[in-house]
C-alpha cells in the first residue's frame, strides 16, 4: 500500500465532512468527489501493537472482507483503494463507496413501524449470512443497512470471519449476543428482539 502525503490527508480532512470521530480523531469523512458519487475516507485507528497492524493492516482486512461479501452477493461498501497514513504507528485507511440506505438503528428511531414490517426479511438476511459461514462480531443494528430497494446490507465489516460451513447453533447464539449487548449499551429497548428471534429460529 502506498503512503498518503500529509498534504493530501490535510486536504481531505479540510474539505470533507467528518461523519464519525473519537478521541483519537476523525474515523469516517465524506469527501467531495468531482467525478460524482459518494466517496468516504475511513481511517483505522488500530488498538493493536503497531508492528501487528503493519503485518495485518486493518484497511487491507476491511477490503478483504468486502471482497468476501461481494463474492457472496451480500451488499456492502465498495473499496476503491487502501493506503498507509502512518506506517510506523500502524495507521491505515481506505477510500470507498458507501452502501446507500438507512441503518436499522436510525430506522428504529425514525420509523419503527417500517422496521417491524421488515423483520421477516431481516431474519432471512441474517440466516443467509450465517448460512454462508459468516461470523460478524459487529452484527448489530448500527451496522445493518436497509437499502432503498428494501433489501439489507452490512457496513463496518472489519471484524468478520468466513468459515467453510454454516454457523452452528452455538455460534449463532454467540453472534446474536453481540446484538443484545449493543442494544443494552445504547438502551434501545424498543427493538423487537424477541420477534426477530422467533422469525429466525422458526
Amino acid at each position: 500500500m502506498r503512503i498518503v502525503t500529509a498534504r493530501e490527508l490535510e486536504n481531505w480532512l479540510a474539505n470533507g465532512e467528518t461523519l464519525e470521530r473519537d478521541t483519537r480523531g476523525p474515523k469516517v469523512v465524506a469527501l467531495k468527489n468531482a467525478g460524482g458519487g459518494d466517496v468516504y475516507l475511513k481511517i483505522f485507528h488500530t488498538r493493536r501493537l503497531p508492528f501487528l497492524a503493519r503485518l495485518f493492516p486493518p484497511a487491507a482486512r476491511f477490503a478483504r472482507n468486502t471482497g468476501i461479501l461481494e463474492a457472496l452477493n451480500i451488499p456492502c461498501p465498495k473499496v476503491i483503494k487502501t493506503f498507509w497514513i502512518n506506517p510506523s504507528a500502524g495507521l491505515s485507511a481506505c477510500l470507498y463507496h458507501p452502501l446507500p440506505g438507512t441503518t436499522l438503528e436510525t430506522l428504529l428511531q425514525q420509523n419503527p413501524e417500517k422496521l417491524k414490517a421488515s423483520l421477516p426479511r431481516l431474519a432471512g438476511f441474517i440466516r443467509q449470512i450465517h448460512g454462508h459461514g459468516i461470523y460478524f462480531r459487529s452484527l448489530h443494528i448500527g451496522n445493518i443497512v436497509q437499502m432503498p430497494d428494501g433489501n439489507f446490507g452490512l457496513i463496518d465489516v472489519l471484524d468478520l470471519k468466513r468459515w467453510i460451513f454454516a454457523l452452528g447453533r452455538r455460534h449463532v447464539r454467540r453472534n446474536f449476543r453481540h446484538l443484545e449487548r449493543h442494544l443494552e449499551r445504547r438502551a434501545l429497548n424498543d427493538f423487537p428482539l424477541e420477534e426477530l428471534y422467533r422469525l429466525y429460529f422458526k
